[in-house]
């Protein structure tokens, strides 16, 4: 009897850790911020390393406008903000990030932060919530490609696919109908957006200047991707190191050096990776 309680109380063990393994984030998952101005090409790059990594993409601004859409307080709020081209206000960015984050699929992939912080005080209200990235990528493109792209979007309200009318245009004429231009997307916001984002970029990359790698966006999305995946990865080499007194040993190598970086991305900032 004795020995059936035994097996039986080492099999319950063994079956409640692994339910507390499934319920713990891995030391290695990706907890990343990507940066860059309107039209920097952010949302092509998310949807690609959601792909490759399988982390939980959050897009505040696809977030904010399903509340506009959908008419919630929050869209009501936030709407006139949106249609100025200004910044929405803290707190709704940060409510909207914090129910994002709580979810289970990000506590057990890891995320991408896109769209948020765009101010200092988004910074420190990120920090002030415990979520703090192992990588923070800034894409950088000239203001007058950031224009050219932004204006040339269009959306597919069924799937939210983004298309555009000179360099991906929708595989279908069926889809091509019904696409939308976006609120935002228009010369006159556009305009006060980039104004915004330069405004506020030096604070907010400054936070994070341990953790920064700024990468060439002016170019094609699959000549970019390859520096993208580089710093994601030398970012998670690293943060699996310093868990451990010998790199070479549990990384099969250290992290990629800046030279070996630049050969891919031309990174400006890169001390959390070299």
């Amino acid at each position: 009897m004795a020995l059936k309680f035994a097996a039986g109380g080492a099999l319950a063990g063994v079956a409640a850790y692994g339910l507390y393994s499934l319920n713990q984030p891995k030391k290695d998952q990706l907890k990343m911020i990507i940066s860059g101005g309107p039209g920097s090409g952010k949302g092509t790059q998310c949807d690609l390393l959601v792909n490759k990594y399988g982390v939980k993409h959050i897009s505040t601004g696809d977030a904010l406008r399903h509340h506009v859409k959908t008419g919630t307080d929050l869209g009501r709020e936030a709407k006139a903000y949106m249609e100025r081209g200004d910044l929405v206000p803290d707190s709704l960015v940060i409510g909207i990030c914090k129910a994002e984050m709580e979810t289970k699929e990000a506590k057990q992939n890891g995320w991408l932060l896109d769209g948020m912080p765009r101010t200092k005080a988004q910074c420190d209200a990120l920090d002030t919530m415990g979520l703090v990235p192992n990588l923070f990528l800034r894409l950088d493109v000239p203001n007058e490609v950031m224009m050219d792209r932004a204006c040339g979007r269009r959306q597919d309200p069924v799937t939210r696919q983004i298309y555009h009318v000179k360099y991906k245009k929708p595989p279908t004429q069926e889809i091509e109908a019904r696409l939308v231009i976006r609120s935002d997307d228009t010369v006159e916001k556009m305009t006060n957006r980039i104004k915004q984002y330069h405004k506020n970029t030096t604070a907010v990359s400054g936070s994070y200047s341990d953790k920064l790698v700024a990468l060439d966006g002016n170019r094609a999305p699959t000549d970019v991707f390859p520096a993208v995946c580089a710093a994601v990865d030398s970012a998670l080499r690293l943060e699996d190191c310093t868990e451990s007194a010998s790199k070479t040993a549990r990384c099969g190598g250290p992290p990629l050096s800046a030279a070996q970086l630049s050969r891919l991305g031309t990174p400006r900032s890169l001390s959390a990776v070299a």
